[in-house]
């Protein structure tokens, strides 16, 4: 676990212990282009750290992410601002539906490290075209790209995993993780991963 992400010392903390699936694609799909509905729109972005854990937060709560909640923002910052590191925002009517963050750090894989939708747009058929975009957008022209990788857990959407199937990812490894995620980040622990 990365540094910055530790409790300090005597932290109220709750425990997740969650299993986290890892999946890895190593050719596109043989499906048409992602075609995004009439008035929705996918835009790749350069978020300030605000903007960022704004969408972070409200995505991410229902499904316990809380790792960029640890970073710093001087941190978060230089992250954001990397060259390898791609944040794209969906938008519907151009309200925020949902984003994508793409990092080409660790070529020739490049990692899919956070996708997701705001709550009011779930359930739409957005997630799927959000996921088939993201893809199309890491191996379109990719020269040298070894594949993609992602990974989810048992904290996210139940359908995370069937979906990231679905769009052509095979999983190649699950390890067992305990999180202690501090009381102060105001998150709920999910009963069916509370320790």
């Amino acid at each position: 676990m990365m540094d910055y992400a530790r409790p300090a010392d005597g932290e109220m903390t709750e425990r997740a212990v969650v299993t986290v699936v890892f999946l890895r694609m190593t050719k596109p799909p043989l499906r048409p282009d992602a075609v995004l509905p009439k008035g929705a729109s996918l835009t790749r972005e350069r978020l300030d750290v605000a903007a960022y854990r704004a969408l972070y937060n409200e995505i991410g709560a229902p499904w316990l992410w809380w790792l960029r909640r640890m970073m710093p923002d001087d941190m978060l910052a230089r992250h954001l601002a990397s060259p390898t590191v791609s944040v794209s925002v969906l938008r519907v009517q151009g309200e925020v539906a949902g984003f994508y963050e793409t990092d080409a750090g660790y070529w020739p894989f490049v990692n899919l490290n956070y996708f997701g939708l705001r709550q009011g747009f779930m359930g739409q058929g957005l997630g799927r075209l959000l996921l088939d975009a993201a893809v199309d957008s890491v191996f379109c022209g990719a020269v040298g790209l070894g594949g993609m990788t992602v990974n989810t857990c048992t904290a996210d959407h139940p359908r995370a995993l069937p979906n990231y199937l679905a769009a052509g990812f095979r999983e190649y490894r699950r390890a067992r993780e305990e999180w202690d995620i501090p009381v102060r980040l105001g998150l709920t622990v999910p009963a069916h991963v509370k320790a």
